[in-house]
Parts: structure tokens; C-alpha cells; sequence
């Protein structure tokens, strides 16, 4: 699993969290499902210590990251650090690799509870063509140039780039989308206030699509969502 340092549940709450969404996003099996749970808190402990700022080894090892680019909002977010962030060491590409800002620990309740969320965790991870129903309520948009859908009552955003998913996961939704507007890569050139990439694949929106939605989805590379669209009603004449 990704490189877990010792600061117990802050960062246990969002990962499991966020591997409860991705499974679901996926249209993952209650098997399946629960397996990337399981993964997620492995290594979970009950420690409090209080995060500083993320070391330089660790900041290294996302920084040189070598199979895709990952995204995160620059070393600090609304004030808060980057405390800390995944690499190649155990990476799981289902798992995706993620980048957390913040420190839940000093406004846990005295039970030490899990219910702490960070202010903010970015993960990237490689797209796997799905349909987003799993998500629930959701609403397409348009981030950055590219498709994203906001999801998680608000609290999370998926944006559609290159070959990859990046989710960001928030406290609010303002975090979220003021953060959407700051990724850029970790370890790849890149500038917050460019447009992302588009994605080399279609992304499997579900519920309404927006004019703006449904222009930026038309004109992804290669016409792939038009491509998909055919082939699937090729094969629905053939079944009939």
C-alpha cells in the first residue's frame, strides 16, 4: 500500500474514505469494495502525533513518481501544509497515488474518533472506464477545460485528464473547487493556470449534461466519445 507516516487517523479517515468512493465510482463489487477498504486502513493506527510539514525524502519520492503525472495544489493549501503524499514505494495502481494537506488531529474529539475529514486530499489515479452511477447525486461540469463531476455532496470532485482520474476530496465545496483551480503536477512541468490535458478516453458521466458539458465532451481527441457512442449502438443492433 502507499507509504502511511505516522500520524494515525487524520490521514486514515481520508484515505479510507477516499477508497470507499473510488470503489464505488468503479462499480466495484461489496467484495471488492470492501477489499479496498481493508487496503486503505492497513497501517491505520491509533497514533496522534502532530503532523509537521511533509519531509524532503517524502516530497522526493512524489516528486519523481514515475508512471504518471500526479496532481497536487502546491505545498500549502488555505494555509495549511502539505503534510503528506504517496510515491512509488507500494504503489497499487488501482489505489491511485494521493497527495494530503492539513491537520485533523488537533480538532479530533476526545474520543479520537475517525470522523475527522482533511481539509483537503488529492488522488490520482489511472481511468478505468466505468459508469459514475455508483457516485449517487453528482453534477457534470467543467473544470479547467476538461469534464469533472461533483459528487460527495459536494465535497468531492472528479476531473477527467490525460489518461487518469484526479479526485479531489475536501471539507467543503469551496476548498474543492478553489483547489481544482490550483493542480498542476508534482512531478512533471505544468501551470496552475492552464488548461488540464484532455482525456484520451470518454468518461462515463451519468445524469444531465450541460451545453458546456456536452461541447467539451464532443470535442475530446480523436472524437472518442462519438467513437464509443457508435460502437455501442453498433453491438445493441446486433443483440437485437
Amino acid at each position: 500500500m502507499p507509504y502511511v507516516p505516522p500520524f494515525g487517523t487524520s490521514r486514515c479517515a481520508a484515505r479510507t474514505r477516499a477508497a470507499s468512493l473510488r470503489a464505488r465510482s468503479a462499480g466495484a463489487s461489496g467484495a471488492i469494495a470492501l477489499a479496498a477498504f481493508a487496503l486503505a486502513f492497513t497501517g491505520c493506527g491509533s497514533g496522534t502525533e502532530h503532523p509537521g510539514p511533509i519531509s524532503a525524502r517524502e516530497l522526493s519520492e512524489a516528486q519523481t513518481f514515475p508512471y504518471y503525472r500526479v496532481y497536487w495544489a502546491g505545498p500549502q493549501f488555505e494555509g495549511d501544509h502539505l503534510t503528506a503524499a504517496d510515491g512509488l514505494r507500494g504503489y497499487i495502481e488501482r489505489v491511485g497515488t494521493s497527495v494530503y494537506y492539513g491537520d485533523c488531529v488537533k480538532s479530533k474529539g476526545i474520543f479520537g474518533g475517525g470522523s475527522c475529514v482533511l481539509p483537503l486530499q488529492v488522488t490520482t489515479v489511472v481511468y478505468r472506464l466505468h459508469s459514475n452511477a455508483p457516485l449517487g447525486p453528482q453534477r457534470n461540469t467543467v473544470v479547467r477545460g476538461v469534464p469533472a463531476t461533483i459528487y460527495d455532496n459536494g465535497h468531492s470532485i472528479e476531473i477527467y485528464s490525460g489518461r487518469v482520474a484526479i479526485d479531489v476530496f475536501s471539507d467543503t465545496l469551496a476548498h474543492a473547487l478553489a483547489a481544482a483551480q490550483r493542480l498542476l503536477p508534482i512531478n512533471a512541468p505544468g501551470s496552475a493556470g492552464a488548461n488540464l490535458p484532455a482525456p484520451v478516453y470518454c468518461p462515463g458521466l451519468s445524469g444531465p449534461v450541460t451545453g458546456e458539458v456536452a461541447r467539451v465532451m464532443a470535442s475530446l481527441p480523436h472524437r472518442i466519445c462519438q467513437r464509443d457512442a457508435a460502437q455501442e449502438a453498433f453491438a445493441e443492433r446486433l443483440e437485437t
